[in-house]
């Protein structure tokens, strides 16, 4: 009976935040190398939680191992210049196969399967994501000029939750772009209440080592320059600061590791990671 009445505690305790998210929109960032065995499920499930409760997810996710794993496969070579992926035309071809043809297609295929309504697009469709080269050296890596999110509130307003993978261009080529820009770009651009990136480290951490349960902008840029905040936490942070700019309303950065991590970040009191604000 205790375990029931636990149980119990816990819906009563979401009750608030539920009635308060409901009909906001967040946007969820997952990494493609999360989205593997069991967490799959996991997390599938709590999009679909959020949905059923009224809150409209946005899924982004990226697909590095699954491209790395597959490049080498085809014995395409593989570069990194400052983190980010060297992209010449093979490259890409393996690129938007695997983030759309393959991660893409089964995120929407669990979400599905537990109930919900998914819909996998990529930001090509609908224009939804415009984008420019980066720079030369980086070949076909684009940085985002302009998102047009209409496509996103059509499938919103319509029960679907939209599952993007982090591909945009023009009218000439198609670009592969990093993913927590991407999400950054259409939190900000959705006015989202939330944008939420699940990785597997605690948060952010200051200099010593410690866990930041809160950070202003200033805060965040102030590590960033000091580089304290590096690796492929700084696109994070720099997604969340884009986002925070153009609207969105707070960005939490948590443990996915956790089990129901993205559930326990919007319906309790303790949270599981690092928000950055205003």
């Amino acid at each position: 009976m205790r375990e029931f009445v636990e149980k119990a505690k816990v819906l009563v305790e979401a009750l608030p935040y539920i009635k308060e998210f409901r009909g906001k929109t967040f946007v969820v960032k997952i990494g493609g190398g999360s989205f593997r065995g069991g967490f799959r499920e996991e997390f599938a499930a709590d999009i679909v939680m959020l949905k059923f409760v009224g809150i409209n997810p946005v899924v982004i996710h990226g697909g590095g191992p699954q491209i790395d794993e597959m490049l080498d496969a085809l014995k395409v070579e593989r570069r990194k210049v400052d983190g980010m992926r060297v992209t010449d035309e093979k490259t890409l071809e393996v690129v938007e196969m695997v983030l759309t043809g393959r991660i893409n297609k089964e995120i929407v295929q669990v979400i599905n399967r537990l109930g919900g309504k998914a819909v996998g697009l990529s930001g090509k469709d609908g224009m939804l994501i415009e984008a420019e080269r980066f720079n030369e050296e980086l070949g076909m890596v684009g940085e985002v000029t302009r998102v047009n999110p209409h496509i996103l509130k059509v499938l919103e307003d319509g029960g679907y939750i939209p599952v993007v993978s982090p591909l945009g261009g023009n009218d000439q080529e198609t670009l592969n772009i990093n993913a927590d820009i991407v999400a950054g770009e259409i939190a900000g651009a959705l006015k989202a209440e939330k944008l939420i990136y699940l990785t597997d480290v605690e948060g952010v951490k200051d200099e010593n080592g410690r866990l930041l349960e809160s950070l202003s902008l200033r805060e965040a840029k102030d590590l960033i320059d000091k580089g304290v905040i590096k690796g492929g936490m700084v696109p994070k942070v720099q997604g969340g600061i884009r986002a925070l700019k153009k609207g969105c309303r707070k960005v939490h950065i948590i443990d996915g590791r956790i089990p129901h991590a993205l559930l326990l970040e919007i319906f309790t009191k303790k949270g599981v990671g690092t928000e950055v604000v205003l």
